[in-house]
């Protein structure tokens, strides 16, 4: 779609699902410039956030990736995906001690054993 083409809602659900297979089919960069569009329409859109951190992720863009789970956060304290994902990001990052307490806030909001595994309450 042309940049001046005007946007509607079908466009920013069109765009956000071609996102997803995107993100899957592992064209992370893809992803992130059609959630930019998605955003910029709709920057409340937490589930576009919530992709948009994981294709950063995904593309190693670790900076991008941490301050788009923490937007997430900040609007949906008690998502544990969101923990555990921005707890890898630190690690990714070189900060264990950020990532071991969202690994254990993932932990304790939901008690799956990836996200126990990580918590390493045993430690």
């Amino acid at each position: 779609m042309p940049e001046h083409a005007e946007r509607t809602p079908e466009t920013d659900v069109i765009d956000f699902r071609a996102a997803e297979q995107l993100l899957a089919a592992r064209d992370p960069r893809g992803a992130v410039k059609l959630l930019d569009r998605v955003i910029a329409a709709h920057p409340e859109n937490t589930a576009a956030r919530l992709l948009r951190a994981r294709a950063f992720f995904a593309a190693a863009q670790l900076r991008p990736a941490e301050l788009e789970f923490t937007i997430v956060l900040e609007r949906e304290p008690d998502n544990a995906f969101a923990h555990f994902a921005l707890a890898r990001t630190y690690e990714r990052s070189g900060k264990p001690d950020q990532a071991l307490r969202h690994f254990r806030l993932a932990a304790a909001l939901d008690p799956r054993p990836q996200y126990v595994k990580a918590a390493r309450f045993d430690s």
